[in-house]
């Protein structure tokens, strides 16, 4: 079950998503976190966030909307309080970090980086924030922007370096390969699908900012075909997201070519998911016969027909 990621071991290949398990001390009493191949912790930036005012979580059809507008403690706090916390567990920690400008992304990680615990395995750049400089566009939706930060983060660190990817583009295969270009050790994707939900009665959003993130199980078939569509445009190690709750959800991830796989809107209705898929995945390895999970990724059978039409 072993994985290994720009030379990071990873017991297994199962992570908690950012967003979805606080950082790591909520659920403390509701899984054995040492079990987890990691952690990704809640998104960071340089200053205190309250996030979006309420309502901001909505149920539904096979998933869930929220906007909860990057609320966080710091960076200040986080390296105070939240990484010595982490510390005490046997899993590997990667700090998420957001940001509303490319300066603020570099002093996160920076800062980060100064009071590294020695569990802290990297950072995951969640690329799905507002460019102020672009007039608040996603850096995500731009290429450019994507290389050019991918570019100046590099420097600063010898740890894993995530870029993770927005499916709000039309294509997800020249992010991919910019982030190769650019230096990044991995990729993860997908970030949460724009959608919304109306009260019929009010007439009104069912969310403050109106639209927000879809997440769940109804965004899976979205996700396994981004992962694929990267897999197939650069060569850096993808870790899939995106409706996971199954082992065999894993295994979909794992045949279209990730590596290993976070789980997210899950963890809400149960903590300790994340450790009940990994013994699931290892006894649906060991009847398939597969002594290594790095043997399956990637395998997918693609017909002769379906690649003269271009997959």
């Amino acid at each position: 079950m072993r994985v290994t990621l720009g030379g990071v071991g990873f017991k297994n290949p199962i992570l908690v998503a950012s967003g979805t398990y606080g950082y790591g001390s909520e659920a403390k009493d509701h899984c054995d976190i040492s079990g987890l191949g990691g952690i990704v912790t809640k998104s960071v930036s340089w200053k205190p966030r309250q996030g979006n005012y309420p309502r901001r979580i909505v149920e539904t059809a096979s998933g869930m909307l929220n906007s909860i507008g990057l609320a966080n403690v710091g960076v200040h706090a986080f390296v105070d309080e939240k990484l010595p916390y982490l510390e005490n567990f046997d899993t590997k920690i990667i700090a998420n970090i957001a940001a509303s400008s490319m300066e603020e992304y570099c002093n996160v990680l920076s800062h980060i980086e100064s009071h590294a615990t020695k569990n802290l395995a990297g950072y995951e750049i969640n690329v799905s924030c507002p460019n102020v400089k672009d007039g608040g566009l996603s850096f995500g939706t731009n290429v450019e922007r994507v290389e050019e930060l991918t570019k100046a983060l590099r420097p600063l660190t010898k740890k894993l370096l995530i870029i993770k990817l927005t499916p709000n583009v039309t294509s997800v295969a020249p992010f991919a390969k910019a982030c190769e270009d650019s230096g990044a050790d991995a990729i993860s994707l997908i970030n949460t699908v724009i959608g919304m939900s109306v009260d019929i009665h009010s007439r009104m959003p069912r969310i403050s900012t109106v639209t927000g993130g879809l997440s769940g199980p109804a965004i899976k078939p979205i996700a396994l075909a981004k992962v694929y569509e990267a897999r197939k445009s650069c060569s850096l190690p993808i870790i899939g997201i995106g409706g996971i709750t199954t082992a065999s959800d894993v295994m979909e991830f794992l045949i279209v070519g990730a590596s290993l796989v976070q789980i997210g809107t899950a963890n809400f209705v149960n903590p300790n998911i994340g450790n009940e898929i990994a013994a699931e995945l290892e006894e649906i390895l060991a009847k398939q016969g597969i002594t290594n999970v790095k043997d399956i990724v990637g395998t997918l059978k693609v017909s002769d027909q379906m690649k003269s039409l271009g997959w």
